[in-house]
């Protein structure tokens, strides 16, 4: 009874070693869009090994568990993975890793709670802000403008999902710029990077020794910038999108010599001012497949005894 050993083992390698690829790999910031895919993969991965390794120790463990699992496997698939020969490893192994499940959950239900207390207040503020004037009717229009002094645009996801905008920003922003600055922030909504944050964020927190979670976290949140920087620069050009960017955030002192909050705005400008080539579509294609295949180790590593057995 090997397969979930295996299975575990496989999942930590990839943990460990996933970050160390990525953080010597120079492709990220050249295809973000790729970077966020091959990550998702990644994570999956580890996650997919854990879940396998799981339901192969229960099934060990419990009579119960096998019969459902195997019920209608034939004889000869059942002994191939020798799953009456477990040792006393094989409830607890289960046990830790639906506890590791159910944590988890609990993590990424934390962090999405988390996400709508200040959302629901920035819903409130729009309320007051923005009030409807006697006899107008409520508006399904996505675009909300608000008074303010401070050139700023956020997109506030929900079930009624917003695209806020102030006067200032209104002000500072200029044609195309303006466009840039507003497809920017439809391709965050476009692409849900609200979930890939929240997800991050929670496996990270759940488990922050895990190399590949925290690496996870780290890299989303830049990547998620980037991919929607270019996808605003192809319909509006590269230096129109990093002019919104400077006038947006001007004031808030991020190109400045001390480090402040927003430190990776200036980087993103430079980027979109000396924009790095991109890799030839074969590689793209070729790492698109390889990354698709990262998944699918932990499910034939785990298919492998019952294939042999029908073979």
């Amino acid at each position: 009874m090997m397969v979930p050993v295996t299975l575990l083992l496989l999942g930590a390698l990839t943990a460990v070693v996933a970050p160390q690829l990525f953080a010597r790999a120079d492709w990220p910031d050249r295809e973000p869009v790729l970077a966020l895919w091959v990550w998702q993969c990644v994570v999956a991965a580890v996650l997919l090994c854990c879940l396998l390794s799981m339901t192969l120790s229960a099934s060990a463990a419990w009579q119960a568990v096998r019969g459902q699992l195997f019920a209608r496997a034939p004889r000869a698939v059942v002994d191939a993975y020798a799953l009456g020969t477990a040792g006393p490893w094989a409830a607890p192994t289960a046990v830790l890793l639906a506890s590791g499940g159910l944590w988890s959950l609990a993590m990424l239900v934390r962090e999405v709670v988390r996400a709508r207390t200040p959302r629901r207040t920035r819903r409130a503020e729009l309320l007051v802000r923005a009030p409807l004037l006697p006899g107008e009717e409520p508006s399904h229009g996505r675009l909300v403008v608000l008074e303010g002094e401070r050139p700023d645009a956020w997109w506030l996801p929900g079930t009624a999902p917003r695209l806020v905008i102030t006067t200032a920003a209104l002000r500072r922003l200029k044609g195309r710029q303006l466009d840039a600055l507003l497809a920017h922030e439809q391709g965050h909504a476009q692409a849900r990077h609200d979930w890939l944050l929240h997800c991050s964020a929670a496996l990270a927190g759940g488990f922050p020794q895990v190399p590949v979670f925290a690496a996870f976290r780290a890299e989303m949140h830049r990547l998620v910038e980037l991919a929607a920087d270019d996808m605003a620069s192809r319909r509006f050009g590269r230096l129109t999108t990093a002019l919104a960017l400077v006038e947006l955030n001007e004031e808030r002192g991020v190109f400045g010599p001390c480090p402040t909050p927003q430190a990776h705005v200036p980087q993103r400008v430079h980027r979109l001012l000396t924009p790095p080539d991109r890799l030839p579509a074969l590689r793209r294609l070729r790492l698109t497949a390889v990354a698709a295949l990262v998944p699918v180790i932990p499910v034939l590593v785990a298919l492998i005894p019952g294939l042999r057995a029908l073979g």
